[in-house]
């Protein structure tokens, strides 16, 4: 399967890039998180598609900041973020998907200091690299290892439109938004690109549906029509 995630990155960087500006320091030391606490049942179900989920700092410091696992993605004294990896998660038909699944021994359920620590620049919270890999990348992958491995290749992978100046666009819609992603990752499609927003349909992650070949495929998730409006909080200067 990675080899397959490393020949769509290659198509990706191929194009033109887009990406937004990104500065961030790794902490030099780091220990092992705790393992995640599940915040619902045990799930095991057949794998039908992915999802490559992306959240909009921005947005999510705005009711974030003082959050002591937000410290990094939010404080700005050590990082400045756009678009950071909120997770690869498996996904099974009818509205539902595999979680909590018991680590595959010599895997454990604890994501190792060594492979959370390079994850801060992509996913800025060690709480939330235990919950990714606890709740799905158990369901998918071997070892925290490859679970990570696998979704910071598709995640580096991709370019991102200009978001200060979609900010500054009046009456932008949620359609204008997928075109504008989809022109800086011709792999992906509109139809292939969910958004989730939340009060004052303001952006906060997008949702990137994927094959069990992970390739980009029709998206089967709840998302605003081309025609809904759409806010976009500016990223920090």
């Amino acid at each position: 399967m990675i080899h397959k995630i490393i020949a769509l990155a290659a198509l990706a960087v191929a194009q033109p890039a887009l990406a937004q500006p990104l500065s961030c320091q790794t902490p030099e030391v780091v220990a092992a998180p705790p393992v995640a606490v599940p915040d619902g049942p045990t799930r095991l179900l057949p794998i039908t598609h992915y999802v490559l989920a992306l959240t909009w700092a921005p947005d999510f410091c705005d009711t974030h900041a003082g959050d002591r696992d937000a410290a990094l993605e939010c404080n700005g004294k050590a990082a400045r973020f756009g678009f950071v990896l909120h997770g690869l998660w498996p996904d099974s038909d009818n509205g539902t998907w595999p979680q909590w699944c018991p680590a595959k021994p010599p895997a454990t359920a604890q994501v190792p200091a060594d492979v959370a620590r390079p994850m801060l620049c992509t996913t800025p919270s060690p709480g939330l690299i235990a919950h990714e890999w606890a709740k799905h990348g158990t369901c998918m992958a071997g070892s925290a290892q490859i679970y990570f491995a696998q979704s910071s290749t598709l995640f580096h992978a991709l370019h991102f439109p200009d978001m200060a100046a979609l900010a500054r666009r009046p009456h932008l819609t949620a359609g204008e938004f997928r075109a504008a992603f989809a022109d800086a990752n011709p792999a992906y499609r509109p139809e292939t690109i969910a958004l989730l927003v939340g009060e004052g349909v303001s952006l906060q992650e997008v949702h990137l549906c994927l094959d069990r070949t992970m390739h980009p495929t029709r998206c089967p998730l709840p998302s605003p029509a081309d025609s809904a409006a759409l806010r976009i909080t500016p990223p920090a200067r």
